[in-house]
Parts: C-alpha cells; structure tokens; sequence
C-alpha cells in the first residue's frame, strides 16, 4: 500500500460522502412518485383498452347486421322497383304473368317490411354501444393528457437529479485524485460488499459506519497511530479514519 497522509484519509471520506450522496440521487431517480402515477394511468389506459375492445366487438357485430339488413334491402326494393317497372309499363299483357309478377312484389314489399323493421331495430341496439364507445374514448384522451402532464412533470424531476448528480460526479472526480490508486480500490471493494459505505470515521468511541462502540483501549492505541496509517475497523471491517491528537 502507498505511504499514506491524513489528507489523503480525509480526501477519501470526501468520496465517500459524495458516493452516498450519488447513490441517493439514484434510489431518488428510481422512485420518483411520478413512475408511480404513470404506472398507475397505464393500468387504467389497458383496463380501458380492454373495455374498449369488448364493446367496439359488440357494435360492430350489430353494425355488421344492420348493414347486412340494409343491403338485402336495397336488393329487394331495387327487385320490386323492376317488377313493378314492367307490371305498370305495359309490356306484359297475359293475365297468369300479370298477377304472378302482382304477387311477387305483394311478397317483396313484406320481405322489404321485415328488412326495415330489422335494420331499424339493430340501428337503436347500435346507438347504446357507439355512447359506450365514444365514453371510452373520452376517458382514454383524458387519460392521455394527464399522462403527458406527468410525463412533462417527471422529466422536469429527472433533469434536476440529473442536473445535481453531474455537479457531485465533479466534485467526487476532483476529490478521487487525492486518493491513491491501492486504497481507492479497497475502498471500492469494501463499499460494494458492505452496503454502499466502504470508510467511516471514529467518532468518540463509536465507528460511524456500523455505529458500534470500539474498546477504550483499541481507541487510545488508533490514536497513538502515526499519521496516514490505514486502520480497519474490528466491528465492521470498513476503513476507519481516526482523529490525531
């Protein structure tokens, strides 16, 4: 290990209390109550689209009848439009094919009836289920506009934590360069095995890493250390930075 200085002890605290704010700005980052909304307003965007699809099926299957109906319609009456075009136009003059083509529009004009009555019918079973749709279709886009204000409210938060961890990712870069290369890689080993936290210093008799209390004699001898000498702590095994007389 390179012969070490109390500045360097007290440069490597300061990366420390700049990794701890870093790692903040990160759990911060990660739980903006704004992801919260948003998964919240996408759970009810998919509820609504599964609504949506359910009813726009029903409206179309009655949409699909009623123009089904209104097609045979316009087949039928087009059919009795021509018969009673040649039974009036005076070009067919025998009795028996006169009264046949009589007939035949007599059962056109009911079919024709039946086809209105049913197409009417399906027409007032489809207006319920185009006010259901169109409901839903203002929700969805109520939905969709407050989803975007919070997606505009989200990215604001995230540019700020964004904004604030590249000010502290300097001031730590700045600091690392009075850390020598060998206890920077301890402390890093040390940080990622014990929670984030890898130096600690002592405060009165107590680690402020695992904030357990050291012997009075293994005090008084950190103490007694020369300056710059690296200690751990016998608690928590973190670097532990101790104040010289």
């Amino acid at each position: 290990m390179t012969t070490l200085t109390d500045a360097n002890l007290e440069a490597l605290l300061a990366v420390q209390a700049l990794d701890t704010d870093l790692d903040r700005c990160r759990v911060r980052l990660a739980s903006l109550p704004e992801r919260g909304e948003l998964a919240a307003i996408d759970l009810q965007l998919a509820a609504l689209e599964q609504s949506r699809s359910a009813a726009a099926a029903e409206r179309d299957a009655v949409a699909d009848r009623q123009a089904s109906f209104e097609h045979n319609l316009a087949t039928v009456e087009s059919r009795a439009a021509e018969i009673k075009k040649r039974l009036y136009g005076g070009t067919v003059s025998a009795t028996r094919e006169l009264q046949a083509m009589a007939a035949e529009v007599d059962s056109l004009t009911a079919r024709a009836s039946e086809l209105e009555s049913r197409a009417l019918e399906a027409m007032d079973e489809r207006e319920p289920l185009d006010a259901r749709v169109d409901k839903i279709d203002g929700e969805k886009s109520s939905l969709l506009a407050a989803r975007a204000a919070v997606g505009e409210r989200l990215a604001a938060r995230e540019a700020e934590v964004a904004a604030e961890t590249d000010t502290l990712s300097t001031a730590r870069a700045q600091a690392a360069t009075q850390v020598p290369e060998d206890l920077a890689v301890a402390y890093n080993r040390l940080r990622q095995r014990l929670g984030g936290v890898g130096v600690a210093r002592l405060v009165g008799s107590r680690c402020d890493g695992c904030h357990l209390s050291l012997a009075a004699t293994e005090i008084d001898q950190l103490r007694r250390q020369p300056p710059g000498t690296l200690t751990f702590c016998e608690q928590c095994g973190r670097i532990l930075v101790a104040t010289h007389p």
